[in-house]
């Protein structure tokens, strides 16, 4: 199952580097970087869930919205392979798995949630920060679901799947609150500040535009 993983989530970051050379350039490139280096900072932080769950930021529905969903992934994976090679946080023989519940199924899910509700509400900043807080409460859930199917195909303990889909998605949903607040906060701010810089909520506003006035002429 790892190695059928690792292949899914190596076909996956090849489409992403592709796709990603239509979403970087000399202004977004740098914001890629933030990204993941935001979402690795973030993903070190275990919040209390339920007796004896914690839970962390995913990060893949926040690095879509920001950078676009081809970087996005490449954001999400770079920071999961540096937490396996230098932390052992996961594991070098689980990063397939990991990519894939992470970084493609939270990027996939959480954009296109956010790109559907931005067709159907106004084109307002309360509208993007909702929207961001629907993808990333929507693409947690998606990735436990996604985590019980890789269990049903290669899980070896004595559990049903029944049980382990609804400890997954319960507490899942739960993470997923967390996750949707930091999502919400994160995009607004960008947003109040340079909205030009949200890929998801491109066209959406225009950027902030200083104005000054024209100095009255004075009499002689």
């Amino acid at each position: 199952m790892s190695i059928a993983a690792g292949a899914v989530a190596v076909a996956g970051v090849g489409i992403a580097l592709r796709g990603a050379r239509r979403e970087l350039d000399d202004r977004t490139a740098p914001l890629a970087g933030l990204t993941a280096a935001f979402v690795f900072a973030a993903q070190m932080l275990n919040f209390p869930v339920a007796a004896g769950t914690s839970g962390h930021l995913l990060g893949g529905a926040l690095a879509a919205i920001l950078v676009g969903p081809y970087t996005g992934v490449l954001a999400v994976s770079v920071v999961l392979f540096l937490q396996a090679l230098l932390f052992a946080d996961g594991g070098l023989s689980a990063l397939g798995v990991n990519i894939i519940l992470m970084a493609l199924v939270t990027v996939t899910v959480g954009y296109a949630v956010f790109r559907l509700l931005l067709r159907v509400l106004p084109k307002t900043r309360a509208s993007a920060g909702g929207a961001s807080f629907a993808a990333a409460l929507v693409s947690v859930p998606a990735s436990a679901l996604a985590f019980t199917l890789i269990y049903a195909v290669g899980g070896t303990a004595d559990v049903s799947i029944g049980k382990v889909a609804a400890a997954m998605l319960g507490v899942h949903v739960l993470i997923g609150i967390g996750e949707a607040l930091i999502t919400a906060v994160t995009v607004s701010s960008v947003l109040a500040v340079r909205p030009d810089l949200v890929h998801g909520a491109c066209g959406l506003m225009k950027p902030v535009e200083l104005r000054t006035a024209r100095p009255t002429p004075s009499r002689a």
